[in-house]
């Protein structure tokens, strides 16, 4: 026993002295290792520091930027080439000069002579009232032109059958007029085409009857014919035209209300109770026509701008039609009235264009300036003695200069501006030094829009 004791005693120490060495041992690795890595780990955490800095004030930045931008989407204009216009829109009623024409059968419906549109001189025949029993005797006529048919196929075809010279004549000019009705467009030619076969059809049965055996009975058709015939025309109301010009049907009631014999009778009252809906069509009438003059026409407007009131007779004017054709009118007619001025335009352009309707919307374009467009949100001003002179800022590479410029003309929105000469500068009260020194606005110069000069 007691020599297991002292080999207790004696070994203790030693495992003891290996676990102290081995755990001093460890211990001074862990120092070392903990001591390498945070040197490292520092030198790592700064890089990453740096760079988490950079891109935070490059976001920082770029949002301010980006605020800035949807407050003011930009700061400065870029001078160009370009126009300004001032205009003012308005509805106009359609004043022209037509001769109505109507005649004692308008209840009975009426057929179109002449097309919409075509000229016509006096006293030719524009269109006629149907007769009364017209669509029976046209039935009858019909009914005739069959039977007249059969039977001139018998009298052509049979053993006795003729076929003159004269004949042959009357149906090449049949043939030849229906092979034109084929590309004809034109309503009156083909009206005149149909009447001309009809007239050479029934040429062709007369002559068949007076060479046939069987030409008593073809004759008695086509008499009965002919007296079905002239019964329709002798029934039928022709109506002429009373003056030379153009044929329209679209009548509305108020030819005999707007009308250039006396402008005087236009007043606000009279126009405003009209009752008319702008832009509409006047649709095409089944009782009457008319004749129009198609070389002017006028258009009465109640208007209350400025530019209005100081316009002056024979003045003219430039407006914009719903087609958007810019054409010139003449003032041939102004009255005031309740702070307001109605006028009348003449116009000889767009004529035929505009007969179609009787109230319009249409812009008026008192004037358009070209040159340097700018905005005048961009111009300021300055005294100098007793005048007031306009400039702008211009911003290039980074500097700032102050620029004097001439507005030539303004609209609520931009300006048309020019460079002022040495002389005028002069005249305004600028020395030579500030003359010699001065800078010039150019095409595609930066301006800021708000004229203000950094310190």
């Amino acid at each position: 026993m007691e020599r297991r004791k002292k080999t207790t005693t004696k070994k203790t120490p030693k495992k003891q002295s290996v676990r102290q060495s081995k755990t001093v041992q460890k211990s001074k690795k862990t120092r070392k290792n903990n001591k390498g890595i945070t040197i490292k780990d520092i030198k790592e955490n700064k890089k990453l520091l740096l760079i988490f800095l950079i891109i935070l004030v490059l976001v920082i930045y770029c949002a301010c930027k980006v605020i800035a931008l949807i407050k003011n989407p930009t700061d400065t204009f870029t001078v160009e080439q370009g126009k300004i216009v001032q205009e003012e829109s308005s509805v106009g009623y359609i004043i022209r000069e037509e001769t109505v024409v109507k005649g004692s059968n308008y209840k009975n419906g009426m057929v179109q002579i002449k097309t919409e549109g075509e000229r016509v001189g006096k006293n030719e025949a524009i269109f006629r009232y149907y007769s009364s029993g017209e669509e029976s005797l046209k039935k009858k006529i019909e009914d005739l032109d069959v039977k007249i048919d059969e039977a001139m196929e018998e009298t052509m075809t049979g053993e006795k059958g003729i076929l003159t010279s004269d004949i042959r004549t009357l149906e090449k000019q049949i043939q030849e007029k229906v092979t034109s009705l084929m590309e004809v467009n034109n309503l009156q030619d083909i009206r005149e085409a149909k009447k001309d076969i009809s007239n050479n059809i029934t040429k062709k049965a007369k002559i068949a009857g007076d060479y046939s055996p069987a030409g008593s009975y073809l004759k008695k058709l086509i008499d009965e014919r002919s007296k079905y015939e002239n019964q329709l025309n002798k029934g039928s109301e022709y109506l002429k035209a009373p003056i030379s010009g153009v044929v329209s049907y679209k009548l509305d009631g108020y030819e005999e209300i707007l009308t250039p014999s006396n402008f005087s009778n236009l007043t606000k009252d009279t126009l405003n109770k009209l009752d008319i809906k702008t832009g509409q069509v006047v649709a095409d009438s089944q009782e009457g026509g008319k004749i129009i003059n198609n070389f002017k026409c006028y258009i009465a407007c109640i208007l209350d701008s400025e530019q209005a009131k100081n316009v002056k007779l024979d003045d003219k004017i430039k407006i914009r039609l719903p087609n958007n054709a810019e054409v010139y009118g003449t003032v041939q007619y102004i009255s005031y009235e309740d702070n307001e001025v109605i006028l009348v335009l003449e116009l000889t352009e767009q004529v035929q264009e505009l007969v179609s309707y009787r109230k319009i919307s249409f812009d008026i374009i008192w004037w358009s300036h070209s040159g340097k467009k700018v905005p005048n949100s961009a111009i300021g001003t300055e005294q100098k003695g007793d005048n007031e002179v306009s400039y702008v800022v211009r911003t290039r590479a980074g500097y700032q200069d102050k620029i004097w410029i001439k507005v030539t003309k303004k609209n609520e929105k931009y300006s048309i501006v020019e460079n002022y000469t040495n002389t005028e500068l002069q005249d305004l009260g600028y020395s030579a030094e500030e003359i010699n020194g001065r800078k010039t606005l150019t095409l595609y110069d930066e301006i800021l829009k708000k004229p203000i000069l950094n310190d």
